[in-house]
């Protein structure tokens, strides 16, 4: 019997929430949790309305293959020289069990950069792992997907760096990892790997993850402990309350146990009752009873008796975190409890929940990371594997959504996001709530292009019905021990049926990169990577031999004359709005005709968050696209669009 409470005991009959948000400035609390190791394409990859398995922009590498198909030879198969991303449980039968605590590749810096190799993003199956292009699907994520269609994923969100669990994390708390030319005085760092050890420093082994072969090696990285300002000194600095909600196990992922003055504080036991930084950001128990549990009960209470501090930081259990092999299942279980504990509040109306994870864990994702001009100064460092320089992030894509009323509706956020992006939020909304601060550590280059969230929220509607999500798999507790032990289960109960067997030679692109047919209400600035119908006016923009205007549809993503492709001059360019706009090989030009790409006109595209909607203007006549009754022209009045993400 667990005593952590479940969502039947969570909801209250007649919860009176609280009165609605009109603006940023009407939240009064924010909730940041982390979850562990899982890449978006991993997840979402064959989600509907996203960018994905059918990203129309998927980059080409000079063997004319697309970046979907990655290299492999006889070191892995005689049967094949290339691996899709494949169908973790195409295999059926015990699988779908058994793989749910399969491992993926390695997290580590030195294999992700290789994988990466130099932007061609082609060596997943060579340089990580095979296992690496794994994926799930809806049946085997059925709360995840859930999550996504009752409120806002966002699909351009990246690890801030392409490392390991520590580096993220402290990022996520701090803003940085002190790459050299970071904004902080310390000599400590860079934090390139999970050292545990005060007082000590790490050496990075850049080997071959499939025969062990070493390459090269980084001395003096990961020194610890870290002795800049987190973003908690901030807050107790200027009275804002906040908390650290964790369990007594909670997988070495509380980076503030990283950093001196908390080490420090933690040292004497008085601090225990009498440090407000030690109080709020080390405590894990209350009750020595199933300390497995932790700060969730207590979360959980301080949740439905509105008494949420106005900041908190979630934690996970190990056994809950969806780190490999701890299964995504019982991880969706833990992260439901929590939405349930918000929702059914009386504070969801004045609450936004934001759900991540630190890093991709050595799964494989296909977007090619936004990142600085090389050079950039807290962003580059030396790569052993190549004697030159290569950014530290950020990384590959996550998973990524936003819980909250403002929030609800299946909408997909489509800005270039990093876990800096989480603070920015948190600078944006206390500068709202009239006490702004600066996060002194965030370099220029990522304050200037990582989104900071805000566009995921619509305070103009909102909907504050509790979602019903799916039923979730009960965490697995040991009936001898009391603990959590739910992947030693699932590799007892499923031995055999673990570890998929890599379909090297019989995969087709049909089957391997099937997508769902759906489509999303997009929010946020604009990027490359999905099929895009405009709407303005009660008119559809469509391209059916000449350009004109259609009918909007109830299934947006069903007529192919109505789907549109962006193409950015500079793909890797964080904050474009400039594109063209295809449909097809077909190309608008200047004159509203369809043309070849050398002839295409370029397209300023913004968004406005308060009407969540976009402008789309011509950067030669600066007039703007313009839907009437007979055809699209181009008016001297911005024209309002509403865009969807369709996939098909």
């Amino acid at each position: 019997m667990f005593a952590l409470l479940t969502a039947s005991a969570l909801a209250l009959a007649g919860t009176v929430h609280a009165q609605a948000a009109t603006s940023l400035a009407d939240i009064e609390h924010v909730v940041f949790f982390m979850q562990e190791n899982r890449a978006f394409d991993h997840y979402f990859g064959s989600l509907f309305g996203i960018r994905g398995f059918q990203d129309p922009n998927a980059p080409v590498n000079a063997d004319g293959k697309n970046v979907f198909y990655q290299k492999v030879n006889g070191s892995l198969t005689n049967d094949t020289d290339y691996l899709l991303p494949w169908y973790i449980n195409y295999q059926g039968g015990e699988f779908l069990n058994g793989t749910q605590c399969m491992d993926g590749g390695s997290n580590g810096f030195e294999n992700n950069h290789a994988a990466y190799n130099q932007g061609s993003n082609d060596m997943w199956a060579l340089d990580n792992s095979p296992k690496s292009l794994a994926y799930f699907k809806r049946q085997d994520l059925p709360i995840h997907y859930a999550i996504a269609d009752a409120w806002t994923i966002g699909d351009m969100y990246q690890e801030a760096q392409m490392a390991s669990t520590w580096p993220n994390r402290v990022h996520w708390m701090t803003g940085t990892v002190n790459i050299p030319g970071s904004p902080i005085n310390s000599t400590q760092g860079p934090v390139l790997d999970n050292n545990d050890t005060p007082g000590s420093c790490s050496t990075l082994t850049f080997s071959n993850f499939l025969d062990g072969q070493t390459y090269d090696t980084i001395t003096n990285v990961s020194c610890m402990p870290y002795d800049w300002k987190t973003v908690p000194e901030y807050l107790e600095d200027m009275d804002v309350s906040w908390f650290v909600y964790q369990a007594d196990d909670n997988f070495g992922c509380n980076e503030l146990a990283a950093f001196k003055t908390f080490i420090d504080g933690a040292a004497s036991p008085l601090n225990d009752t009498d440090n407000p930084l030690i109080v709020k950001g080390m405590t894990y128990s209350w009750d020595n009873n199933n300390d497995w549990q932790g700060g969730f009960t207590r979360f959980q209470q301080d949740a439905m008796s509105g008494n949420l501090p106005q900041v908190s930081w979630v934690i996970p259990t190990t056994e809950l975190s969806e780190h490999p092999p701890y299964t995504p299942r019982q991880g969706a279980w833990l992260q439901s409890d929590i939405i349930n504990a918000i929702q059914n509040s009386p504070i969801y109306n004045k609450t936004i929940l934001f759900i991540s994870y630190d890093e991709t864990g050595g799964w494989a994702d296909h977007v090619l990371p936004f990142h600085s001009p090389a050079g950039t100064p807290g962003e580059w460092i030396v790569d052993p594997l190549t004697n030159s320089t290569t950014f530290s992030g950020p990384g590959f894509r996550l998973p990524f959504y936003a819980v909250s009323p403002y929030s609800r509706g299946g909408n997909v956020f489509t800005e270039p996001s990093d876990h800096t992006s989480q603070l920015l939020f948190l600078e944006k909304w206390m500068a709202a709530r009239g006490q702004p601060f600066t996060t002194e550590a965030i370099g220029s280059w990522r304050r200037e292009h990582m989104s900071d969230l805000t566009g995921m929220f619509d305070f103009s509607s909102f909907d504050p019905a509790p979602v019903q999500l799916p039923e979730g798999e009960q965490p697995f507790v040991d009936g001898l021990t009391g603990l959590l032990a739910g992947a030693e289960y699932c590799a007892a109960k499923w031995e055999g049926s673990v570890n998929a067997i890599v379909p090297y030679g019989v995969q087709t692109p049909e089957e391997a990169l099937a997508v769902e047919a759906g489509f999303r209400s997009v929010r946020g600035g604009l990027t490359e990577g999905r099929y895009l119908v405009l709407e303005s006016a009660g008119f559809a923009l469509a391209a059916n031999g000449a350009l004109g205007v259609a009918t909007p549809l109830a299934q947006k993503e069903t007529d192919a004359t109505q789907r549109f492709v962006l193409h950015a001059p500079n793909p890797l360019n964080a904050d474009a709005t400039i594109f063209s706009l295809s449909n097809g090989d077909n190309y608008i030009n200047t004159q509203l005709g369809l043309d070849s790409a050398a002839n295409a006109a370029i397209w300023n595209i913004t968004f406005t968050a308060s009407t969540m909607s976009y402008n789309v203007q011509d950067t030669t006549s600066s007039m703007y696209l313009t839907l009437t009754s007979s055809k699209p022209v181009l008016g001297s009045d911005p024209a309002p669009f509403k865009i969807y993400s369709v996939t098909f």
